[in-house]
């Protein structure tokens, strides 16, 4: 029988040290909270790259995450590993940001699109070329959108854990994950890639 990542994280309990340095933090000893974001600060950054490539806006966002860790401190129950609790957080402040972008990106909408015009890659690219293609596809998508497609493929998260993190039923994540691959299908078909370009190719 398998497991859920989300499963796992249930079923494994805080680790010592963490609980400890939570014990002390929630005392007001600030070394026991450094020792905290030391220990996971990387771990949330890498989550939070799928959310912004600048590496300065990257940099506040994990900053974010800790604070807003660090204010509700008192209100982790220490039933799953603090890791987890960390990761829920990192997706709320993503996805904060993103629509921050988003009413951003439609005030420089002209721009954005030349932008996305220029970045279309040839079948040969390299993958960190397809990437950053990627990655300007979906900010295309409105930011429910995204999130879930980000979680599913980039983070390899189940609908279970997806669930979990944005408060939504397992049904509406497999509903919204249908919506939005049918929604960049479209826009890779208006830039000249899928099935419009595929069949132009064997004909």
């Amino acid at each position: 029988m398998t497991t859920s990542a989300s499963d796992d994280c249930a079923q494994t309990p805080i680790d010592a040290a963490d609980e400890k340095d939570i014990a002390l933090a929630l005392q007001g000893v600030e070394a026991a909270y450094a020792r905290l974001v030391n220990r996971y600060e990387q771990e949330i950054a890498k989550q939070l790259w799928r959310f912004t490539r600048d590496p300065a806006t990257l940099e506040s966002l994990v900053q974010d995450v800790f604070v807003e860790a660090y204010i509700s401190l008192s209100g982790f129950r220490g039933n799953a590993p603090l890791l987890h609790w960390l990761r829920r957080i990192a997706t709320r402040v993503g996805y904060r940001h993103w629509k921050q972008e988003a009413r951003r990106r439609r005030e420089d909408a002209p721009c954005f699109a030349a932008n996305i015009r220029r970045g279309l890659f040839s079948e040969c690219a390299a993958p960190s070329e397809a990437a950053e293609y990627a990655f300007l596809m979906l900010q295309q998508l409105p930011t429910d959108d995204r999130l879930v497609l980000t979680l599913m493929y980039f983070e390899q998260c189940d609908t279970r854990e997806i669930a979990g993190r944005m408060g939504w039923s397992r049904a509406k994540v497999k509903v919204r994950a249908w919506r939005a691959r049918n929604k960049l299908a479209k826009l890779l078909e208006k830039e000249g890639y899928g099935k419009k370009n595929h069949e132009q190719a064997i004909t």
